[in-house]
């Protein structure tokens, strides 16, 4: 018994040395290359493990719905958020909004037949118009239009075309930004610093797909924000392939707005048509979509001055009245979904107020894990 458990023993103590032997034939580069291919292979055993447990969220909309300010909220919340660095970025993109956004304004003026309030405001017009959308705005270019911009925004007539935004295309962000420009426009171009609220507020069409990968609570939350523009909508196929959840986010202020893409099509109805294109795809049937009327600050400003009315005439209530006008556009979401077995995820949101998305998100975040509980526990 002795002699086979010492048999054993060197069986075992042989094997290891032969082994032993065997790596001593093996050149450095190839225990290296071996000791490489093992990490890898439990890198790649590690990430399958995680893609089966992570969370993959599409945000989908049409252009200028929320869905890049939604992301940047996400970063701030859960992610990395914006340090000094990452702020000063935002810069040019800041000066930019601007300068074109004063620029449309004064093409506005023109067209729509509105005088000025101070014709000495001419020449300031001059500076602004003589400015090429390809150049990039750093703070020694834009120190030449601080001026100019805040003799104009004090014109009545570009204050009238403001007011007349609807006829014409022009960011949501612009007045916030002209009503800070001592703030923005300090000449030491380096005392300005962009604040949250600025990134959030900044605007740059989204391009291709925008992707971040967010852990909250030990579970990966990989959001992708893909370009609302109709040009972009192509790419938004690719990224269909293991998706758990869609966030569609609607711009509900602009019931009034059309298209910039043909100046015709309602912004609304757009949205409408798209909704339903995706509510009943039946790729999408085991997908929780969840609804976002995003820019309710807006639309609760709107509405005291423009009816719904004039543009849905089936509009029935107070169109003064925030809870009628959100139940109406909401139920015109609703209906187009053929699948009635359902109910629709909604919420009233505001993208550029951190704490209102930290709530909703809150909210979201349950909801897609409960949907989604069953595949999350069985991996």
């Amino acid at each position: 018994h002795d002699s086979d458990s010492r048999r054993t023993v060197m069986g075992v103590s042989n094997m290891a040395d032969c082994m032993h032997v065997f790596n001593c034939f093996r050149s450095p580069q190839e225990l290296e290359q071996r000791n490489r291919s093992r990490k890898i292979d439990r890198t790649l055993a590690k990430e399958k493990a995680l893609l089966r447990r992570q969370v993959k969220i599409l945000l989908l909309g049409a252009g200028e719905s929320g869905k890049s300010t939604f992301l940047k909220q996400m970063r701030i919340i859960h992610g990395v958020d914006f340090d000094r660095e990452a702020l000063i970025e935002y810069r040019t993109v800041i000066y930019g909004n601007i300068v074109k956004g004063m620029k449309v304004l004064l093409d506005a003026r023109e067209k729509l037949g509105i005088p000025w309030g101070s014709e000495d405001n001419a020449k300031h017009q001059t500076i602004i118009m003589n400015y090429d959308s390809a150049t990039k705005l750093d703070s020694n270019t834009f120190s030449t239009y601080v001026e100019p911009c805040k003799a104009l925004w004090s014109d009545p007539g570009i204050v009238d075309a403001f007011d007349r935004r609807r006829e014409f295309q022009l960011s949501d962000s612009i007045r916030n930004f002209l009503n800070e420009m001592d703030r923005i426009g300090k000449l030491v171009s380096s005392d300005y610093i962009p604040t949250k609220q600025d990134v959030l507020l900044s605007r740059k069409a989204t391009k291709g797909i925008v992707e971040h990968t967010f852990d909250i609570k030990g579970i990966p939350f990989r959001m992708v924000d893909v370009g609302g523009q109709r040009s972009q909508r192509q790419k938004w196929f690719q990224c269909f392939e293991g998706v758990t959840s869609i966030l569609f986010l609607v711009s509900s202020s602009e019931f009034d707005q059309v298209l910039m893409e043909d100046r015709i099509t309602n912004r609304l109805v757009e949205s409408l048509c798209i909704f339903e294109t995706i509510v009943n795809n039946k790729f999408f049937s085991n997908v929780s979509i969840i609804l976002f009327l995003n820019k309710t600050d807006l639309l609760e400003e709107k509405i005291n001055h423009v009816s719904i009315k004039d543009y849905f005439p089936e509009f029935q209530g107070d169109s003064t009245k925030l809870d009628d006008v959100q139940n109406f556009i909401l139920n015109m979401f609703d209906t187009r979904r053929r699948d009635r077995s359902k109910a629709l995820f909604h919420h009233f949101t505001t993208a550029i107020s951190t704490e209102n998305i930290k709530y909703v998100f809150n909210d979201v975040k349950d909801t897609i894990l409960q949907d989604n509980l069953k595949s999350l526990m069985l991996q």
